[in-house]
């Protein structure tokens, strides 16, 4: 197992896809078209998915979890799949290239300034992150350094959990390719449902915390 993204696809000239972006695009596809079939033929599936990261997503926002459900329900499902996607042969976990988890705690860091901004202005939202604002030239950059240290720590944790855990698989059935790394197939699922609820949950906290800092 290489935790280096492959080279699959060539394209015009020096232009190649990695089996990480197709990877990537074939989730996307399945989920798509998974969520189009199960809309027409067993919509209450879809009702009791959205309660549950709704009743999820409320016992860290409160009432308010239910305008963020699109962001945070999005990010949600697509880590846990992308986390577990390897048990499909051929494809790979694109949270296993760091370049995933990166992208996704980017887009985490400048989702909390836009819902922090949409919420209260540009103005207070800054004064907010400032404060107390007559220390501002000291404590603005020193959340701003908080906020980053905390995007690459969500990067890292979550490709570190991803990585080791196929590394571990990969390993085991190096040793005994029969039966024993099946437990550990189903151990790295769970840990990769698990990952996804840690970074959401955190994403929510975030998000939260942004939306709702003191004016001091």
């Amino acid at each position: 197992m290489s935790i280096k993204p492959q080279n699959v696809i060539h394209l015009f000239g020096d232009i190649w896809i990695t089996d990480t972006v197709t990877s990537t695009w074939v989730l996307m596809a399945l989920v798509m078209a998974v969520v189009l079939v199960v809309r027409r033929r067993q919509p209450v599936a879809l009702e009791m998915l959205l309660e549950g990261l709704t009743g999820m997503f409320s016992d860290v926002m409160g009432e308010r979890a239910i305008q963020y459900i699109p962001f945070l329900g999005t990010l949600a499902i697509f880590i846990a799949l992308a986390n577990n996607f390897s048990v499909i042969p051929f494809l790979t976990s694109p949270t296993a290239d760091i370049s995933t988890p990166l992208a996704l705690a980017l887009i985490l860091f400048f989702a909390v300034h836009y819902y922090g901004i949409r919420e209260k202005g540009a103005w207070q939202y800054l004064k907010d992150m400032a404060a107390p604002i007559y220390l501002a030239p000291l404590t603005l950059p020193l959340e701003l350094i908080g906020q980053l240290s905390r995007t690459l720590s969500l990067t890292l944790r979550l490709f570190g959990n991803i990585v080791s855990g196929e590394l571990v698989v990969a390993v085991i059935a190096l040793l005994a390719p029969l039966l024993a790394p099946l437990p550990l197939v189903g151990l790295g699922m769970f840990t990769g449902v698990l990952q996804a609820y840690i970074f959401t949950i955190l994403a929510a906290v975030y998000i939260n915390s942004g939306v709702e800092a003191s004016t001091a």
